[in-house]
């Protein structure tokens, strides 16, 4: 049966469209039952109801028959959306007869929902003219047929919708559900990005001419650093220096002594340049997509394109007709990489959408950086087919509409109109305080990564750095960086900062986020060695890490460290115990630099119950209320099936957030938020609310968020706090939030389209 079942399916995903799909189901599906009848009725949310879209052993004259939701016992499968079968169909009071359809002479029959992503898609239906039960084996391989199917069938539906939007005949606006990518709304048309080459489709072939082979890939490799140098210039328009520099660690990769030496190596062994490129690469995208933190594994997209576009030179494949960019440019990938932007002008881009992806890849994080709105895992979007298409993107919500109707277009033209106005305006407010209008003062802080971008955080009004992660000059190397490399990239970063304080995490590695050099291995990394366990496992890499920070920040003095992933009062002790040693062999040095002050990141939810012990051994906490939401909720927010289960309105999240801010400040410990939900306009009001003392967001959303809570006043957030937090569903907390802050006239920065969609 797992044989049949697969055959199926690869032939309805051959299909060319939704129709030869379903009449490629009925056929092989009677075909594999040995019934009589097998038919597939669809259901229209819009016309309420059922329609015969094909049968095989039913008069062909029935297809197009509706039944309306309640109607027959097709209707009922998809009411109690579950298995109905019966030994004879017409004795069952819900029977409806379909007139010409034939059926008088079928009695058994067995119907099953088509359901994908809890939405009834349909009803599959198989009959006999025998009088009886149909078995449990042919019951399962029917519901598991449908399981399989469901998906495919969601796809060609929205396949067809484009279609019938192309010629015209569209009856309603059609819409692709992704991940937030990078907020705000754009209108434009597609352009479709496809990949120079799939390196998966190298073969293995030995080498004619080793020394050709090795000459090739010099070429290649030269000819892929230019092109990447060109790239950086163009966008350097667009971007800082800072975030441009990240093209000259892609340039360095493919430097003849890293990866490129690793290739030749191969090739010397008598591998072909392709097979021995192929080869490096995909161990390189393996390392990244080990890792644990979603910020670094999704650096094997970067990885994988660099590849891609070595493999496209030595392909010679360099006589591709030039792109022709509209003024309104969207921009679509199945996999959207961080070269990709460099070849649209910034001026022409307005909006992306990548297949594939997460709102932590980093073309997300470079949207977000360029103000670009971006949704990322639309996986049911037919890319390759909408070339040229108007789209709207909802980087707000996740959506993509393909060729709007007047009247959603109008709505969301509206929505770019205020938005553009309301953030040029935002201007005025980077040198002025964040303090509700009853005199409470908000710290706001910003996130910083890889490539820092200084002075965009400085001119937002940016008061201090949240979350400075330090393990990515680990990734970049093909060792353990030195105290004094380390104390280099860390005094840069303070200095940059100075006077404001910059909260510097310790190594966060572990688990599945192994490094190259220092692999790991793991069943279950996300519950693994990772974090703060790693480093006292290996106080020598810890020790040299504290060093160089607390070296750094002579004369500064802004230096705050903060410790990933604690679980237990024994974890923080033990590392408060390494950082005093620390900070002794630095003084017995000669250096005069004060001991900086120590934090902890609650981020698990046994630190949350922890947090009084906590505060009174540390000088401040930090919430990483991403990773706490997705282990509170045991949800994975980057995997499209649960993303609706991802929330961080949720009751509970809101509960966990209440505690800890109530303990910490028991203790006279400062609290802050470093995870995304600080950058939410509703969110924050409710932290404030909450009696948090920093916000710590990304540099892009720090003057909105500066903007609503100029414009409220604390006593009323609190009202606001106490009204949701009785309420048990986190989507009418949200909308909640929402209304109110519309009320109260802050509805400039509720940019989202929700009120147009529900």
């Amino acid at each position: 049966m797992l044989n049949v079942l697969r055959v199926i399916v690869q032939k309805v995903n051959a299909a060319k469209d939704l129709q030869a799909a379903l009449e490629i189901i009925v056929h092989e599906v009677r075909v594999a039952m040995k019934t009589e009848v097998c038919s597939v009725f669809l259901y229209d949310n819009d016309e309420n109801c059922y329609t015969l879209m094909a049968s095989e052993g039913l008069n062909q004259s029935a297809i197009g028959m509706k039944l309306l939701r309640s109607e027959g016992l097709v209707g009922q499968v998809g009411l109690r959306e579950e298995p109905i079968n019966l030994q004879d169909a017409a004795s069952h009071p819900k029977y409806r007869y379909l007139k010409e359809s034939g059926e008088e002479r079928f009695h058994a029959f067995l119907g099953v929902p088509i359901i994908h992503h809890r939405a009834i898609l349909g009803v599959l239906v198989v009959q006999q003219q025998e009088v009886r039960f149909f078995d449990e084996t042919e019951e399962s391989f029917l519901v598991t047929m449908s399981a399989q199917l469901a998906a495919v069938i969601a796809h060609a539906e929205a396949s067809g919708s484009l279609t019938r939007q192309e010629t015209g005949r569209a009856t309603k606006d059609t819409r692709f559900a992704g991940v937030a990518g990078a907020p705000g709304v754009a209108i434009g048309e597609a352009v479709v990005l496809s990949p120079p080459a799939y390196l998966s489709a190298v073969p293995d072939r030995p080498a004619e001419d080793i020394k050709l082979e090795v000459k090739r890939l010099r070429r290649a490799l030269k000819a892929v650093r230019k092109d990447l140098k060109h790239t950086a210039k163009k966008l350097a328009a667009s971007l800082p220096p800072e975030e441009i520099a990240l093209f000259d660690v892609y340039r360095g990769m493919l430097d003849d002594n890293a990866i490129g030496a690793e290739v030749r190596t191969i090739i010397e062994q008598g591998q072909w340049a392709q097979g021995a490129l192929r080869q490096v690469i995909e161990e390189h995208v393996k390392t990244f997509e080990m890792m644990e933190d979603p910020y670094l594994s999704e650096r094997a997209t970067d990885v994988r394109d660099l590849g891609r576009r070595v493999l496209s030179h030595l392909q010679q494949d360099d006589n591709v007709e030039e792109v022709v960019y509209p003024d309104q440019c969207v921009l679509i990938a199945e996999e959207l990489t961080p070269a990709m932007l460099g070849e649209v002008p910034r001026d022409k881009l307005v909006g992306m959408v990548s297949v594939k992806g997460s709102g932590n890849s980093h073309v997300a994080i470079l949207a977000r950086a360029m103000g670009v709105p971006t949704v990322m895992g639309a996986v049911d979007l037919p890319f390759t087919r909408i070339s040229g298409i108007e789209l709207i993107i909802d980087g707000n919500l996740g959506r993509v509409y393909p060729s709007p109707s007047v009247e959603l277009r109008g709505y969301y033209q509206e929505v770019v109109d205020q938005e553009r106005e309301f953030v040029a305006g935002l201007e005025v407010l980077r040198d002025k305080p964040c303090i509700t209008t009853d005199e409470t003062r908000v710290s706001l802080w910003v996130n910083t990564g890889l490539m820092t971008d200084v002075a965009r955080s400085l001119d937002r009004g940016a008061e201090g750095v949240g979350l400075y992660r330090t393990e990515v000059p680990f990734m970049i190397r093909e060792r353990f960086p030195s105290e004094k490399e380390q104390q280099e990239i860390y005094r840069e970063q303070l200095q940059a900062f100075a006077p404001f304080p910059v909260t510097m995490r310790t190594l966060d590695i572990g688990g599945d986020k192994a490094l190259s050099y220092f692999p790991i291995k793991e069943d279950n990394p996300f519950l693994g060695w990772r974090g703060i366990r790693v480093t006292l496992d290996h106080p020598e890499i810890f020790l040299v890490q504290v060093r160089a920070m607390i070296k750094a920040s002579l004369g500064l003095n802004n230096l705050r460290i903060m410790l990933p992933m604690v679980c237990n009062v024994a974890e923080v002790e033990e590392a408060l115990h390494l950082i005093h040693r620390a900070h002794g062999e630095v003084v017995s040095e000669g250096m005069d630099v004060k001991l900086p002050p120590v934090g902890v990141m609650i981020e698990v939810p046994a630190a949350v119950y922890l947090v009084r012990d906590f505060a009174r051994r540390v000088d401040f906490l930090s919430i990483g209320t991403n990773d706490l939401t997705q282990y509170l909720l045991a949800v994975d927010r980057n995997n499209p099936r649960v993303a609706e289960l991802y929330h961080s309105f949720h009751p509970a999240v809101l509960a966990a957030l209440g505690s800890i801010v109530r303990d910490a400040h028991a203790e006279g410990a400062a609290v802050s938020i470093c995870g995304e939900m600080a950058g939410d306009p509703a969110a924050a009001v409710l932290l404030v609310a909450m009696g948090y003392d920093v916000l710590s967001m990304n540099a892009t959303n720090l003057p909105r968020i500066k903007w609503v809570l100029r414009n409220i006043s604390a006593q009323w957030a609190r009202e606001l706090l106490e009204k949701v937090v009785t309420m048990d569903n986190a989507f009418v907390i949200q909308s909640t939030m929402e209304l109110e802050m519309r009320k109260a006239g802050l509805g400039k920065v509720m940019v989202s389209a929700r009120a147009s969609q529900d």
